[in-house]
This record gives structure tokens, sequence and C-alpha cells, in this order.
């Protein structure tokens, strides 16, 4: 049913792929999604990855000064100390994330400064890549024009980057960062996921914020479009909220393998949230970005 306009979406919907350093030495990838709007550079993503895109500046420029200052340290047996003062004064624990990269996979030929605007109150920001010379995305989102047409039992679907594969990266231990490289696997694979409309956010009266789908937005999917058949854009997934069934069991015998057991659950209903298309064309009209409606 979505094959097609899988196909479409995926044109213009791209990873954006992380790589996180911890204290304790432990790199850990990771990916969100973004999609473009139109065909000027402009894409929208959730303002939760657009802070992590913000952040990672002030990450990397404090770990340098640690560096530099773990580089004076006289090497002699005060040396455990020193450096220990060290990770005190920074409030570094083997928990702390000391370094993060970003990639912004098949997007532009080169990206020379990033303009973001965020949302007051929604999970959802612009933004506006510049100084490339070459889109290695084509065609662009074409957003619901009708606002209130969407109703529940609506099926939908979503798309993303959930699965980070890629690991193109290393650490460079001579200058001691962590590096994109252009050896190993630099791709993850797209992933749909269905849904039918639930339930809305906010309300009536006030204009719907946001849309519930049946099933969750999985990790990676966040900035990724919400579409119909047609490829028509009708919002953005943005997080997933856990309801409670209720249907919890506590020491429940059953017989597994032959041999008779206990087992608790406790099970919960993961449902997709979307930011409602309405939002997202009031915000990008609000920042005079051009984009496309279609029925």
């Amino acid at each position: 049913m979505f094959e097609s306009a899988i196909e479409n979406v995926s044109k213009f919907t791209r990873p954006l792929h992380t790589i996180a350093r911890y204290h304790n030495g432990m790199i850990v990838p990771g990916a969100s999604t973004f999609f473009f709007v139109n065909d000027k550079g402009a894409a929208i993503t959730c303002k939760h990855v657009a802070n992590m895109i913000i952040s990672a500046d002030k990450i990397n420029n404090a770990y340098n000064e640690y560096k530099s200052e773990r580089n004076r340290l006289a090497k002699d047996n005060k040396y455990p100390q020193f450096l220990k003062n060290l990770d005190n004064k920074y409030k570094y624990t083997k928990e702390t994330m000391v370094q993060l990269k970003t990639n912004f996979r098949n997007s532009f030929d080169k990206i020379a400064k990033i303009d973001i605007h965020m949302h007051a109150t929604q999970d959802l920001a612009i933004l506006e890549f510049k100084g490339f010379e070459k889109t290695f995305y084509s065609g662009h989102a074409i957003f619901k024009r009708n606002n209130t047409g969407i109703k529940q039992g609506k099926y939908l679907c979503r798309l993303g980057f959930p699965f980070p594969e890629f690991n193109n990266f290393k650490h460079n231990t001579e200058t001691d960062n962590i590096e994109w490289t252009t050896e190993g696997k630099q791709n993850s694979p797209i992933f749909p996921i269905d849904g039918i409309v639930t339930r809305f956010l906010g309300k009536p009266q006030g204009g719907h914020t946001g849309i519930e789908l049946s099933t969750p937005g999985l990790r990676g999917q966040s900035g990724g479009p919400l579409f119909d058949r047609e490829g028509i854009i009708y919002g953005m997934q943005f997080a997933t909220k856990h309801l409670h069934l209720g249907f919890d069991l506590n020491g429940k015998e059953i017989i597994d393998g032959g041999h008779k057991t206990q087992v608790s659950n406790h099970p919960f209903l993961h449902v997709g949230l979307c930011v409602h298309v309405a939002i997202i064309k009031d915000f990008l009209n609000q920042h005079s970005i051009p984009f496309t409606e279609g029925d």
C-alpha cells in the first residue's frame, strides 16, 4: 500500500548520524531523522534533535579545554591525583559524554552554516542549511492542505532511521578525538512503520497540535515524516507514549520447555506521537520558509 509513497518520501528524508564518546572510552553510534520541505536546503526535525546539534560544540569545546589542561600535567607520581582533580573540575564521571560528532548523510556537497529555529512550545525545529553548491536529495515534502480532514482510523506511515548500522568512525589516539572515516559501513537502512490515527493532542477549539498513532515511533525516527499512501505529509514523529494496559501478571505459573516456572508481566501499549501538519505549516510561515501543499 505504501510502496510508491515510501519510494518518493525517502528521496527527501535523511539520517542525522551521531557518534558520542563517553569518558570511559565507549563510542556509541546513534541516528535521528530530518526531511526537506523545499529545494532551497530547508528541512524540519524535532527540537530535541536540534538541541543535540547545538550542544555538540559546547561538549567538544569543553573537552578540548580539558585535554589542554591534562596535557600540561606533570607525568609523575602525583599525576593520578591531579587527573582526578581535573575530572572533578569539569564534572566528568565515567558516564559523562565528552565528545559528540554529527554527520548529515547524503544531503549536500558541503555545509558552511546551519540556521536553526526552535518552536516555542512544540518539539519542532527548522534547519536552514547554508553554503552548499550541490544537493543530494530530490523532491521535497508536500503537506496536506486540509488541516481538519484528518480523522480517527486514518491509515498512515512513518519513515526514519531507528537502527544505526554505520561503523565509519574511529578514535584517533594521537589527537584523542573521535573521527568520521571513509572506511566501513557509512549508511543505515531507512525503516517504515505503519499505524492508524487513534487520538489527537491539543483541544479541538484551540486546534490540534499533534496526532497519536496506534504503533510506536521507534528510536531514531524522531524528526521523520508522517504520510499517507499518496506521500502527502500529515505530520512529523517526535515521541512515543507508553500506556499501561492493566493486564498485569504477578507470579503466573507457566510451562516452558517442559518445566514449570513463574513469570511476571506488566504490559504497555506504545503509541507514537506526531506534530500536527497545521503546526508545521504555521511555523514555516512564521519564518518565511516556502513549502508546498497538496491533496
